[in-house]
């Protein structure tokens, strides 16, 4: 597996704080996250599902081989992530899937990110206490 070699196709996703970077290369269906199984690396099963749902719509489970790099975030975040950027790189393998998996919503980069907090106030929407008297 070299770096010039043109059947590897790269793609990043992102969702919340989480940044995937991702290697679709055909192969037999492995998915590996940060050198681990996504069944390990995604502890709850439906998180695993998640990262790897892009395949399963467009029915190509077992014909690719997945290599992520993620970072931030936490678990649910980095297995949207992982799963954004499936499908980019799917859909730059055969742009004909972008119409299977935009109507899935695997393309959509998911927007909401978690608020600030405004300064006089406890948190980014919660108020101190009023006290009239």
């Amino acid at each position: 597996m070299s770096i010039e070699d043109s059947s590897v196709i790269t793609a990043t996703g992102r969702r919340k704080t989480a940044t995937a970077r991702v290697r679709i290369i055909e192969g037999t269906g492995k998915l590996i996250a940060n050198g681990r199984s996504f069944d390990a690396y995604f502890p709850p099963e439906s998180f695993s599902k998640a990262a790897s749902a892009p395949l399963a719509t467009a029915e190509l489970r077992d014909k690719f081989d997945v290599t992520a790099n993620v970072s931030g975030g936490g678990v649910a975040g980095q297995a949207g992530a992982v799963a954004h950027g499936i499908a980019r790189a799917l859909q730059k393998f055969d742009p004909e899937l972008r119409a299977v998996l935009k109507k899935a919503g695997h393309l959509t980069r998911d927007p909401r990110e978690k608020e600030r907090k405004k300064p006089g106030q406890p948190g980014a929407r919660k108020r101190f206490q009023f006290s009239k008297r």
